[in-house]
């Protein structure tokens, strides 16, 4: 049964770390869009593609949070203390992110406009930051067992921690650069689509670089880690993930973008798996095995009744969800996010708070 819980918690990690860190990424390319007017097309892209489904894709965090605290409570409470700072500073982000998106389209300036805009961009930066800064104080086995009992700032702020956080960011604006391009194509906008592609394939060179530099990284500050990671079934599936990042890169530069998002997914999907077999048999390397975190065989028993009920229903329900979403049900028409706040016309007065 705990295997199979762990199972349950792989899978919300590795679509939290697809969909949510797709989300993240079209963040990042907010952020690096430019001025107002310069990045107003590139925005409105973003906002119109990520409007269907931006809440459904964080359902997988809340899904991740409770199979762990109900399944493996020892090893959440440890974590969760341990690594109180930059999961607080992730949850702070999340829930800026969400109201400034939210209220972004609503502005009633262009400077309101750019405050919420610019909140929105930075949050979705600093959350796979500091989500993978605490990833890598786990997998670099600087969690100890009890609440607080691991250091509150070197068990985040490390190099392992630091690698982590900057791929999970590199990563997540790849995903997000090849979904934005093929959702360009849906929308018939040409300019986007290239716009998009150009950073698909630098974003996806520099994920690759940062990768194969980072296991350097990992074999001088973890080096079990690296070692589950260069052999076995690790060593496997980070050849499965370079294998699909190669893929993604090949398609995206042939314009097969449906494709693409598979590839990509598979990647990401991979290198998760990676870290799981990397520190088999640990759940918190070095400090406590999976079957001595697991919770008593009632509660996960129990657990995995729950969610099989569970998944008759939110399987079907995501899936009819993209489904729309891919077929061009629930799209918007596309519109650069400044627009609303030009001049009328050449000769007409813009409109009120225009420009502030």
């Amino acid at each position: 049964m705990a295997e199979i819980c762990l199972a349950f918690v792989m899978l919300g990690v590795t679509a939290y770390a697809i969909f949510g860190g797709a989300d993240f990424g079209a963040g990042f390319w907010d952020l690096t869009a430019g001025t107002a007017e310069g990045g107003g097309r590139l925005r409105g892209m973003i906002q119109r593609s990520m409007a269907p489904v931006w809440e459904a894709n964080h359902v997988w965090l809340i899904f991740v949070l409770v199979i762990v605290w109900t399944a493996f409570p020892v090893a959440f409470g440890s974590i969760f203390s341990t690594l109180s700072i930059p999961l607080f500073v992730a949850a702070i982000g999340i829930i800026f992110r969400g109201a400034a998106f939210a209220l972004r389209g609503q502005a009633g300036t262009i400077r309101e406009a750019k405050v919420l805009g610019g909140l929105f961009a930075l949050s979705s930066v600093l959350i796979p930051l500091f989500f993978g800064a605490a990833a890598g104080g786990i997998a670099s086995g600087r969690v100890e067992v009890g609440n607080a009992a691991g250091d509150p700032i070197t068990s985040w702020v490390n190099p392992t921690s630091a690698l982590i956080g900057v791929l999970a960011v590199v990563t997540g604006a790849h995903v997000a650069a090849v979904y934005l391009a093929g959702d360009s194509v849906r929308a018939g906008v040409p300019d986007m689509v290239q716009a998009f592609r150009r950073r698909a394939l630098g974003s996806g060179v520099i994920a690759g670089l940062v990768a194969l530099g980072g296991l350097a990284v990992v074999r001088s500050d973890a080096p079990d880690l690296f070692d589950g990671l260069t052999s076995g079934a690790g060593l496997a599936a980070v050849i499965a993930s370079g294998l699909g990042g190669a893929a993604t890169l090949a398609l995206v530069f042939a314009g097969r973008y449906g494709l693409a998002r598979v590839s990509a997914g598979v990647a990401v999907g991979a290198i998760c798996l990676g870290w799981v077999f990397a520190q088999d048999p640990y759940f918190l390397p070095g400090e406590l095995t999976l079957d001595q975190a697991a919770a008593s065989d009632a509660s996960l028993t129990a657990l995995v009744f729950a969610v099989g009920v569970g998944m008759i229903i939110l399987i079907p329900s995501l899936w009819y969800l993209y489904r729309l979403v891919l077929k061009g049900e629930l799209d918007q028409e596309f519109e650069p996010l400044d627009q609303r706040f030009r001049p009328q016309s050449a000769g007409g007065q813009p409109p009120a708070g225009a420009g502030q």
